[in-house]
């Protein structure tokens, strides 16, 4: 069965320099990209990706026929997605054990939510 696996990140967290890029923690990276190889070696990691920075972000709402489009992510909240990852799993305990294993639940949130069949 095939999970969505959405990380939530509070930006608060990261390190940025003055130009406002994120500073990479070579440390951290090491090891998710660990953690990402085991998985994809195990044919659970079937998928997913690294999204940019929230201040990229379009959100779009069609009302009445008129499209909205806002800035930045349509919610106010501290924790912002940063990407995904889609995981092939015999069941739900599975995609949990493994989702509880990925480095950035440390210091993020993850969503876990399966597809519909």
């Amino acid at each position: 069965m095939k999970y969505m696996m959405i990380h939530y990140i509070d930006r608060s967290v990261l390190q940025f320099d003055e130009s406002g890029e994120e500073i990479d923690d070579p440390e951290e990276t090491r090891i998710r990209e660990a953690w990402d190889k085991v998985m994809t070696e195990r044919g659970i990691l079937v998928g997913g990706g690294v999204l940019d920075q929230p201040e990229t972000t379009k959100t779009l709402r069609v009302r009445g026929g008129e499209v909205l489009v806002t800035d930045g992510p349509f919610t106010e909240t501290k924790e912002q997605i940063a990407g995904y990852a889609v995981l092939e799993c015999a069941d739900l305990d599975e995609a949990m054990e493994v989702s509880s294993r990925h480095p950035t639940g440390r210091y993020g949130t993850f969503e876990l939510r399966p597809y519909l069949q």
